[in-house]
């Protein structure tokens, strides 16, 4: 919890720093679909494979649009994401193109932080994040994204063991 608190102080700090004419900031929500990679390396006792399972869940945030240019623009977020027994708090760094008036391509690391980890399950995670938004008008807009699992949710994984989560993202969001 003590790591939490502190992710949102420097986000709320860093965003504090930035000037208010280039900066909007806003609120998001919708649903996640996700799906849990687990392999398992081939022993004398078994027989290798993976398993993957699929679970609907929700997302509710916040973020900041910083302006960088007329047609970049960097947007921190600080999520809330409800998947069953892997609830976590992410915090995407989107890089966000300005393809047109109202159609942007977001990029960028995603971090998180698993909130109910079991034994021999690590609590950080991070991955790749990448989709695209389309403004409905200057406020309101609604998104699609796709989360890439990159790191290893077991501890200490011996070779061929890995666990990775990942999900896409539909929802909607406003900006002040």
């Amino acid at each position: 919890m003590k790591k939490l608190f502190l992710l949102a102080a420097v986000a709320v700090f860093g965003m504090a720093q930035v000037n208010a004419q280039e900066t909007r900031f806003g609120v998001k929500a919708g649903v996640d679909f996700a799906s849990n990679k687990v392999k398992f390396a081939e022993s004398s006792d078994f027989i290798g494979g993976s398993t993957t399972y699929s679970e609907t869940g929700f997302y509710a945030g916040v973020f900041a649009e910083v302006g960088i240019s007329e047609k970049f623009a960097f947007q921190p977020e600080v999520l809330f994401v409800a998947i069953n027994e892997l609830n976590q708090i992410s915090v995407p760094l989107m890089a966000k193109f300005m393809v047109s008036d109202q159609f942007n391509i977001l990029a960028g690391p995603a971090l998180g932080i698993l909130l109910d980890t079991g034994e021999g399950i690590n609590s950080f995670n991070y991955g790749i994040e990448a989709g695209a938004a389309y403004d409905i008008t200057e406020e309101f807009f609604v998104e699609a994204r796709y989360n890439i699992g990159i790191a290893n949710l077991f501890k200490d994984a011996p070779s061929g063991y890995s666990n990775r989560l990942s999900g896409f993202f539909v929802g909607a969001g406003y900006r002040f």
